[in-house]
């Protein structure tokens, strides 16, 4: 695999970065990454990365586009109500940067298809916006050794968080919030910038990890404050109990 004189062209910002270099740009350009979820965080990272040069981008979400979208998502445009989002943003993306094969998935993570769907990327980046889909995707993540961004929005708060096998975002919430019934950004708001500086992060922790940037992020969670406009870290524990990942040294 090589770049093309256009890509070389194209990526120069990135090639001229001691961490990145041309070596890296190889190893974007040969990266399968899974977006699940094309809302307000997929709409901020899936440009990132298309711009990043990611050989392949998986996006599946079964939503289609809705008025209040419009808010936080700028992928899609008022004429556009009522279109499935992955062909939306399968669309963007192919207009975006010819080099990135872009996939599909229109329909919903459940437990009899997570691991069909996410099998084979390198890595996973989940914005949904519910616990019983977010611990699906984590619980897959683990049973298929794949590395897992998970990213989330609310209110004027974010946190994004890298996990690769233990701890796992199960160690990070626990088995409480299984049910599919907890609150959304639907029923308690979330500030539209936000979305886009979450996902947008999300991207550059992707890029991080797919090319190798040190220091390692795994086990970290970012936490973005929008009132304070402040970013702090925590570390996140491994659950020596956890029922995903307890098993793994």
């Amino acid at each position: 695999m090589a770049l093309s004189d256009e890509e070389l062209d194209r990526y120069a910002r990135h090639i001229v970065l001691p961490p990145i270099g041309g070596a890296g740009q190889l190893k974007l350009k040969a990266a399968k990454i899974a977006i699940v979820g094309a809302g307000g965080i997929g709409a901020g990272a899936i440009p990132a990365l298309t711009g990043a040069g990611v050989g392949q981008l998986t996006i599946i979400d079964d939503d289609r586009v809705e008025l209040s979208n419009l808010q936080r998502q700028p992928l899609y445009t008022a004429d556009q109500v009522g279109e499935r989002k992955v062909d939306l943003a399968a669309r963007y993306v192919g207009k975006r940067n010819p080099h990135v094969e872009c996939r599909t998935v229109a329909d919903r993570i459940e437990g009899d298809n997570v691991e069909a769907i996410l099998d084979g990327h390198d890595l996973i980046l989940d914005g949904t916006d519910n616990f019983a889909t977010r611990l699906l995707v984590s619980d897959a993540s683990v049973q298929l050794g794949i590395s897992l961004i998970s990213a989330a929005a609310q209110q004027f708060q974010g946190q994004v968080a890298l996990f690769r096998g233990r701890p796992c975002y199960r160690c990070f919430v626990g088995d409480a919030f299984d049910a599919d019934d907890c609150d959304t950004c639907a029923e308690l708001g979330v500030l539209g910038a936000l979305t886009g500086t979450v996902g947008n992060f999300a991207a550059l922790l992707t890029i991080r990890e797919i090319v190798g940037v040190a220091p390692d992020q795994a086990g970290t969670l970012h936490l973005f404050d929008g009132l304070k406009v402040s970013w702090r870290q925590l570390r996140i524990s491994s659950d020596p109990d956890c029922r995903t990942c307890g098993g793994l040294s």
